[in-house]
């Protein structure tokens, strides 16, 4: 054990003695004390260093071991410097400064994150009764608010206007840091058009490594701005902290008319229910930690999580949907379960209609699980009866990021809005119906 002293440390290759410091060796992680009242880290000798890894702890591990080991690939050394690497209080920390000056290859990004995307999300059982203690505020102008819960939170400003406010944010799915910043953005921004609004301002949130490259940072909020940008909406500024697990959300503000709002308390007995998007996210991305996805599923995965849902929300806007949401880390069964809750129905899915993501459903039937699926079960499946096969129950089950939208319309609508969708060259799909009662049948 390396106790809580300070240290400094060298990843790999032969350590010669340094002054003021006691060498120590333990096989390839090797530790030398610093001097007294050092602050900075130690340039440590090194005769020898080329790949390096740590047999214990990661990049911000700690001593226990059980973390990911990272690679580097020292370049650009001066002559007998290795690194700057600290020990304090039991965890491993790299000098910002000094790791970014010589490592060129860096954890990455998932290998940090212990959920990706809205699989990280709270689990809905617990977070029910959470908001179940707290007491909804008495204000006439708060049209949308925590009685009942929704996508976002509205406020009305006059008898034309009201504010659309949500945030949301997560640790990576994709490694790809421009490709991270658009999904984590396009999921944020999906919770305004689910409440038939308009983005208007973002804010980033983000918790970032000092151990990583800011240049990984900037290709993040690069990819946000883009897709903040795409949905006409301004990405003003934000929060950045630091933390050992990257993070990434938006707070972002839009306008919706006040009688235009799409609640997901709204389904009536007779409505038809539609699908924007293709479920399985979660499935190819656990698929992909892995190492075993099928081939082109993560690209098709990626491109899904990337598409916003505004051009779906234009298209559903003229038809006057009785309820909207966004299905998101809870599946499509959590989602699903809460409209018909909160609307006071029994929603029933067909199984066979449920739309799968290349590679999607193969996962689900080789037994293919997340963890955030357990947890949507938890949640949800007391409420769901359910006659259809396993891999149908996972496919919608299954944790989504930046999901499309699930709609209840009235069913004599339903042809106009299948012919706008196709005229219009978006996917939909329609996978069941509203009823008397209460619940969610899958069959």
């Amino acid at each position: 054990m390396l106790g809580h002293e300070p240290h400094a440390v060298v990843l790999g290759g032969h350590v010669g003695r340094h002054d003021g410091g006691v060498e120590a060796a333990t096989g390839r992680l090797e530790t030398i004390q610093a001097p007294p009242g050092k602050r900075e880290g130690v340039a440590l000798g090194a005769e020898h260093l080329g790949k390096c890894e740590a047999n214990t702890g990661g990049a911000t591990g700690d001593e226990r071991g059980g973390h990911r080991p990272i690679l580097a690939q020292i370049e650009r050394r001066p002559p007998g410097v290795a690194a700057f690497v600290w020990i304090r209080e039991g965890r491993i920390r790299l000098s910002a400064r000094a790791y970014t000056d010589f490592v060129t290859e860096f954890p990455t990004l998932t290998s940090l994150a212990k959920a990706g995307g809205c699989a990280a999300k709270y689990p809905a059982a617990r977070l029910e009764k959470l908001l179940a203690g707290l007491v909804p505020v008495d204000a006439v102008d708060l049209l949308v608010g925590l009685d009942p819960a929704d996508d976002a939170a509205v406020y009305r400003l006059d008898d034309e206007r009201a504010i659309v406010f949500t945030v949301d944010f997560f640790p990576p799915v994709v490694d790809d840091p421009r490709a991270f910043g658009a999904i984590a953005a396009t999921n944020a921004l999906n919770d305004v058009f689910a409440m038939g609004g308009v983005p208007l301002l973002a804010l980033s949130i983000t918790a970032f490594p000092e151990e990583l490259p800011t240049e990984m940072l900037g290709e993040i909020l690069a990819g946000a701005d883009e897709v903040v940008r795409s949905a006409g909406a301004i990405l003003a500024g934000g929060h950045t902290i630091r933390d050992d697990e990257p993070k990434y959300g938006l707070a972002v503000v839009g306008t919706v008319h006040p009688d235009g709002i799409w609640p997901k308390s709204g389904a009536k007995p007779g409505d038809a229910l539609f699908l924007t998007k293709a479920l399985g996210t979660g499935l190819v991305l656990q698929a992909q930690r892995e190492g075993r996805p099928p081939a082109g599923a993560l690209d098709a995965a990626v491109a899904a999580m990337r598409t916003l849902n505004r051009d779906a929300a234009e298209a559903l806007r003229p038809l006057h949907p009785n309820a909207v949401t966004d299905v998101t880390g809870f599946g499509l069964l959590g989602h699903a379960y809460e409209m018909a809750s909160r609307s006071g129905v029994r929603i029933e899915l067909e199984a066979a209609a449920l739309p799968a993501l290349p590679g999607a459903f193969e996962l689900a039937t080789d037994g293919t699980r997340t963890g955030g699926d357990s947890r949507n079960r938890d949640y949800a499946g007391p409420h769901v009866e359910s006659s259809a096969s396993a891999a149908a129950e996972a496919l919608a089950f299954d944790p989504q990021t930046a999901g499309g939208l699930l709609v209840s319309l009235p069913a004599d609508r339903a042809p106009v809005l299948v012919a706008r969708f196709a005229g219009l060259g978006l996917d939909l799909y329609r996978i069941g119906r509203v009823v008397e009662g209460s619940g969610v049948e899958l069959r």
